[in-house]
């Protein structure tokens, strides 16, 4: 059950993240080499997943044990 609580917690995180990101910069990053537009999107991406994003839904998601 831990790891399913793990995987929510991620997807949960990480797929409007990225939407957002997209709708947001999707232009722009559609116009870079491939490489380049997942470098860029990686770059920001991971920090934020792992100072923000899981340590939030985490927190929403396991304050009760």
């Amino acid at each position: 059950m831990k790891k399913l609580k793990t995987i929510l917690i991620v997807w949960i995180a990480i797929y409007p993240t990225i939407t957002v990101i997209l709708f947001l910069f999707g232009g722009l990053l559609s116009e870079m080499p491939l490489v380049l537009r997942t470098l860029t999107l990686t770059g920001v991406l991971v920090p934020l997943m792992v100072y923000v994003l899981i340590p939030f839904w985490s927190k929403v998601f396991c304050s009760n044990n």
